[in-house]
């Protein structure tokens, strides 16, 4: 099998793989980065993850909080799916460097996770950030007083509900787990008080999107939201 190609053009988009990537690995040693490259569609973005008017190239991890989180850079990648560990990823963006590159070894087979469509997206509300910041932080304190016996949060605290998002009398909830999974990969950033969180949703996924990555989850109910 011929070794994947990444090609990253800007240095600050090697930046900021890199930075999801040691996040990832943070979380889980053995994180695997699944990279989907997309074209581009030839209009405009309005600055979010994910919209772009080049090629660009999805980065997805699966997080210990079940939870799936995304960023993308404007980049191509061949074949346009393939998974690679996510410390030989880290590797080839921060220490070898260049605009190409090899990702890492192919390790497809290990990836488990079912990802979401690209379309079908429904815009539901846009939070504060702050406020988003603040409750990640209080679940992460009483996390701390109530790790389990394998040293993680107990399930309980991580399905608590934490947001609900009402659309045309519908219900969109969101877990716990969502907001870890966005603090620990850094997704806030630092301006929490300008900033905005966009939570979106399909019939069976809800997505949040903040200023540097993104979180997805499967939903529990799967609620039509068109009639």
């Amino acid at each position: 099998m011929t070794d994947p190609e990444l090609c990253v053009p800007e240095q600050t988009d090697r930046e900021t793989l890199g930075a999801f990537a040691a996040r990832a690995v943070r979380l889980r040693s053995d994180a695997l980065v699944r990279l989907r490259g997309r074209p581009g569609d030839g209009r405009p973005g309005d600055g979010r993850p994910g919209d772009a008017e080049t090629d660009t190239v999805e980065a997805w991890v699966a997080t210990p909080f079940d939870a799936l989180v995304t960023r993308t850079v404007a980049g191509t990648v061949a074949p346009t799916d393939v998974t690679v560990p996510g410390n030989e990823l880290l590797a080839a963006v921060t220490v070898a460097g260049g605009r190409v590159m090899s990702p890492g070894q192919v390790r497809d087979m290990y990836w488990q996770s079912e990802l979401p469509r690209g379309q079908g997206w429904h815009v539901l509300e846009e939070l504060p950030a702050r406020v988003v910041s603040d409750l990640a932080e209080k679940g992460a304190n009483l996390a701390r007083e109530n790790l389990g016996p394998r040293g993680t949060p107990p399930t309980s605290l991580l399905d608590q509900t934490v947001l609900t998002v009402h659309e045309d009398g519908r219900e969109v909830t969101i877990p716990m787990r969502c907001l870890f999974a966005m603090s620990g990969m850094g997704f806030l950033g630092g301006d929490v008080d300008s900033d905005t969180v966009r939570v979106r949703a399909t019939d069976s996924w809800l997505r949040l999107d903040a200023r540097y990555g993104a979180v997805v989850r499967r939903r529990r109910a799967l609620l039509p939201l068109l009639t």
